[in-house]
């Protein structure tokens, strides 16, 4: 249709028709073949009400005769969600908002979450996306996976949509989970897809090799009743061997190309710390120097907050805290929760008490995760 808003108001109809249906008349052989036939039935519907926009009626007939798509239709599309990806990355939208565009429209989180993930109000993101989606429509920006020669230009921010829907399923901004597995699962099957569509970029595996790193420990991260499991004191036989193998070797050929980039720093980050035998016999000062390598591609406060804490693991709580302190000048670290938790935890193995508590109520006022806020409030107990 050209139009991203009307092709959700579409689907959506969709979905209000499959309710309706489906429990009386069954599941359909092809479930996703018959929504597809169906909203697109519902957009030439919508268009043909919409005498001021003829010409697109036309050809989104056109459109439906040559793909043949009914709601019976048993053929899949394997390339439909990278090239919606690829469309919401595209050139001629402002960088600030092509990720959020994705994650909102592609991964389905909610314009809250976004909001958080980028430290942003939540009315300030939701107009910038409104705003992508009239740029989509006007631009006559296409729906599909680009040549060969014009994916470049999109790359950093297609990779980026994987690292960032991984990031709200390993550390969820908020909610009763502090893992959102199916979030996991979609930012590596994107991962896989990108590294396959892309065979001879190093950054697309390692960023395949920094998810699969980092999610082979997720059985061990909660315990039970759903409470946070420090890196620490993690079971490390419950940590996926056969993920970490594939990422480090995923690593290794990405870095055998001789072009670094941030995912391949994150996930030799992600290495340390997977491939220690223990706690203890983590190199946190190889950490130190990867995030300080890292700083020359991402100068975020993230990144310095991050190197912030390793440095803490290697010179001691009170070189770290300097450091992180100075992070935290930047105005949008007063947002991340993580900030507030690193910066209490400094303070408490210093033996400042009165500081770890006010830092740790600010992390709390934050609202994070349940089982996050769970953890704070057993650190207070502690220092009370």
């Amino acid at each position: 249709m050209g139009d991203l808003e009307a092709a959700e108001d579409a689907v959506q109809d969709a979905c209000a028709a499959a309710l309706l249906q489906w429990p009386t008349e069954g599941v359909p052989s092809n479930p996703r073949a018959w929504l597809t036939g169906v909203a697109r039935h519902k957009a030439v519907d919508r268009l043909r009400r919409d005498a001021r926009r003829s010409e697109k009626e036309a050809e989104a007939m056109r459109d439906e005769e040559g793909r043949g798509m009914l709601p019976d239709d048993s053929r899949e599309l394997p390339d439909d969600e990278l090239g919606l990806i690829f469309m919401c990355c595209h050139p001629a939208l402002d960088p600030a908002v092509r990720i959020p565009l994705t994650l909102r429209s592609v991964c389905g989180l909610p314009t809250a979450e976004i909001a958080a993930a980028f430290l942003v109000p939540e009315p300030t993101m939701a107009q910038r996306l409104v705003r992508a989606k009239r740029k989509i429509r006007q631009a006559g920006i296409r729906f599909g996976v680009p040549a060969p020669d014009e994916r470049p230009a999109r790359l950093d921010a297609v990779l980026r949509v994987a690292y960032l829907v991984f990031t709200q399923g390993h550390l969820a901004t908020g909610g009763p989970a502090l893992v959102r597995g199916e979030l996991c699962d979609q930012a590596i099957r994107l991962a896989r897809a990108l590294a396959a569509l892309l065979p001879g970029e190093p950054e697309a595996k390692g960023l395949l090799a920094l998810l699969l790193l980092t999610d082979a420990r997720r059985d061990s991260r909660t315990g039970a009743t759903g409470e946070i499991v420090l890196l620490e004191d993690q079971d490390r036989d419950c940590w996926d061997r056969a993920m970490i193998a594939e990422g480090e070797a995923l690593l290794t050929q990405a870095l055998a190309a001789g072009r670094p980039g941030p995912y391949q720093l994150h996930a030799a980050i992600a290495a340390c710390h997977s491939c220690a035998p223990s706690a203890a016999a983590t190199d946190w000062r190889e950490i130190a120097a990867l995030y300080g390598q890292l700083l020359r591609y991402e100068p975020t406060p993230v990144v310095e907050s991050n190197r912030a804490v390793a440095v803490a693991m290697t010179e001691g709580p009170a070189a770290g805290l300097v450091l992180l302190e100075a992070a935290g000048l930047h105005p949008q670290l007063a947002h991340w929760p993580q900030f507030h938790i690193a910066r209490a935890e400094l303070l408490r193995r210093l033996d400042r008490a009165a500081e770890a508590r006010d830092a740790y109520q600010s992390a709390l006022r934050l609202d994070p995760p349940a089982p996050e806020r769970a953890h704070i409030q057993r650190r207070l107990r502690t220092l009370a």
